[in-house]
């Protein structure tokens, strides 16, 4: 459905006044169940588009009445298909959820600006540009106009290249508390960028001061890994940053009664062992080293690999299969719709992440909540979610014998495979996405007083 903002209905975006009753809430103060179905998640939700004024780059912000009112501001959000972009769009709609008025601001998808709802969320999109990482760009823009007209308690900042630098600035203008999250480190990227050598040690040193000097205006800096909460103080910000997990939906991840052969089924697998990789077909993901390692995993037993995501490596990783002669057992299934997430960890006996430039990985969280062991890199986004010996194995990155070795010595032990998977639940459940929604609204709370 598309309106102009001129027909939109006039919102007193001052909430109820005195004596006036909250249509959120119920009277014990709780979200009333239309309310909490206004953010509930759904499978593809229809979008209602507002269409900008003529030559403004943004429409006057659309408010409703919520318990705090949050600006959360993002360079990555859906539709694009990443982990951060996962992430944020978790947290809007989980807060939206829980009774509060939850703002994004982020780049468009095609380029054009417009604002739309979205999972109970005012999404404002920016003019954007093609990138040479990721898709598109949001345009420099500043972001006074929109933070003035919605008065947020709080912004929320998930990174600090163009939407959450302008959104930082312009908060700190009007003296708004800020909250900056951040979801990835220079090391991984440039690792797999440039090779070893001046120009990467610069540049690592170059981005590192960046990220400092903007993240250092906000008033609480979280990570979701707690594998470089001591890293960060140290080479950006010089103070406390503290571990908030991005959780999992424990209510659709968990462990599944169907057989796996009736998952494999749907997915188009034949019914044998199969080792899962989730997420991003980049160099960053190094998914090539999945494909490398299984000809010492296929001396120990008989097990295939199952692949699934998109990216701009897909063919390399395709033609890289058939000259190794695995073409029948590497199966690249391409994107799969949210919704069908918790049936694609169903196929699987292991999971494995060889590698991620972000501090926390969804699939790896979503694949322990599912009961799978976990094969993964050391690395600052893994090696906190995986127990070595515990809930599965780590190595180190690159080492492909390993890795195979790794996953064999697991298929070839069901007991001990079971006992993994089972400890890699238990691990996931102190991960619920109630834990942080719950922490970032603490964290709002302290900042906003």
């Amino acid at each position: 459905m598309v309106i102009s903002l001129a027909e939109a209905p006039a919102i007193d975006r001052d909430g109820p006044r005195d004596g006036q009753a909250d249509p959120t809430l119920d009277t014990a103060g709780t979200p009333t169940a239309a309310a909490s179905a206004r953010g509930a998640l759904a499978p593809a939700p229809a979008a209602i588009t507002f269409i900008p004024p003529q030559g403004s780059p943004l429409a006057d912000p659309v408010v409703t009445t919520r318990r705090r009112r949050v600006l959360i501001a993002a360079d990555t959000y859906p539709p694009d298909e990443n982990g951060t972009a996962h992430v944020v769009h978790r947290l809007a709609a989980g807060l939206s959820a829980r009774g509060n008025e939850v703002h994004v601001v982020c780049q468009s998808a095609d380029g054009r600006s417009r604002v739309e709802m979205m999972d109970g969320v005012v999404v404002y999109r920016l003019k954007s540009a093609p990138a040479p990482v990721g898709k598109r760009v949001a345009l420099p823009v500043r972001l006074d106009r929109l933070v003035a007209g919605l008065a947020p308690d709080v912004v929320h900042v998930h990174g600090h290249l163009v939407v959450g630098r302008a959104a930082i600035a312009a908060a700190r203008r009007r003296n708004v508390p800020v909250v900056a999250t951040n979801h990835v480190i220079p090391d991984p990227v440039l690792h797999t960028a440039l090779p070893a050598g001046g120009l990467r040690t610069r540049l690592r040193s170059l981005m590192w001061q960046d990220l400092a000097r903007v993240f250092d205006r906000a008033d609480v800096i979280t990570t979701p890994a707690s594998g470089v909460q001591g890293v960060l103080p140290g080479r950006a910000f010089g103070r406390w940053v503290e571990t908030v997990s991005p959780g999992v939906d424990l209510m659709r991840f968990r462990p599944r009664l169907e057989p796996r052969a009736w998952a494999r089924n749907r997915f188009g697998l034949p019914d044998r062992d199969t080792v899962l990789f989730v997420g991003r077909l980049h160099e960053d993901k190094r998914v090539d080293e999945l494909i490398r390692a299984l000809p010492y995993l296929l001396k120990e037993t008989d097990a295939q690999l199952a692949i699934v995501g998109s990216g701009r490596r897909r063919g390399a990783l395709e033609r890289l299969a058939e000259r190794l002669g695995l073409g029948d057992r590497v199966h690249l299934l391409g994107f799969v719709p949210e919704r069908s997430m918790p049936q694609v960890y169903a196929t699987a006996n292991v999971f494995a992440m060889p590698g991620s430039s972000g501090l926390r990985t969804s699939a790896t969280l979503e694949a322990m909540a599912s009961g799978l062991p976990v094969v993964a890199a050391d690395l600052p986004a893994l090696s906190h979610l995986v127990h070595d010996g515990e809930n599965g194995h780590l190595y180190a990155p690159g080492d492909v014998r390993v890795l195979g070795r790794h996953l064999a010595n697991l298929l070839d032990a069901p007991d001990a495979l079971e006992a993994l998977g089972q400890r890699s639940f238990e691990l996931a459940a102190g991960y619920g996405e109630h834990v942080t929604l719950s922490r970032f609204e603490e964290i709002y709370a302290e900042v906003d007083r």
